[in-house]
């Protein structure tokens, strides 16, 4: 028997390469749907779990436990986030928010959790948000959270530059100013800025 030596997530569907050259193709099965009412305790999960790659990365002073608290996860939404999960054999792997705010569309607090990430979850949730939204998307992260700079320009976002990223932080996010002294913004290419 030989052990696995990669596994590839490609269009939905699992390649895992074997020793000498023995390929399998499994095909995945997963879902890209809104989330409901009913997920809100498995979104507060995946987002504190997959938070957990925050600690001693982002400022001391801006990370705590629970990363997001249930009553600010339900301020989120109230404010208009709206999340969607990345559902595999009826179980949330993953989850991302979406923002509409006018001329853009922000993307909002994607997490994928820990025990499933590299697998092209958190990929296909940005695709699958990408396409629903109509505007420009801007996506705010740390930026000592140099994975997550890498994610999003992998997918085609580029960083804005400081002055620009303050003016944004201010006009669409409600975040403290150690908040905004201390993360990036990325625009998708239809950002005319």
């Amino acid at each position: 028997m030989f052990l696995p030596v990669s596994v590839y997530l490609i269009f939905g569907c699992k390649f895992v390469l074997f020793g000498r050259g023995y390929v399998y193709l499994f095909v995945n099965h997963f879902t890209i749907t809104k989330a409901v009412l009913s997920d809100l305790q498995d979104i507060y999960v995946i987002i504190n779990d997959g938070a957990q790659a925050y600690k001693n990365i982002i400022p001391a002073d801006r990370y705590h436990e629970p990363y997001m608290p249930k009553e600010e996860l339900e301020n989120q939404i109230n404010d208009g986030v709206e999340f969607w999960k990345y559902i595999e054999d009826d179980q949330i792997l993953g989850v991302m928010g979406i923002q509409y705010k006018g001329e853009v569309t922000l993307i909002r607090h994607a997490y994928v959790r820990t025990s499933q990430r590299s697998k092209g979850i958190g990929g296909s949730l940005l695709k699958h948000l990408c396409g629903v939204a109509t505007t420009p998307i801007l996506i705010g992260t740390w930026a000592d959270a140099s994975w997550a700079i890498k994610f999003y320009q992998k997918h085609g976002f580029r960083t804005l530059g400081t002055a620009e990223k303050n003016a944004l932080l201010r006009k669409y996010w409600t975040i403290p100013q150690r908040q905004v002294e201390t993360s990036v913004v990325l625009a998708s290419s239809d950002w005319a800025g």
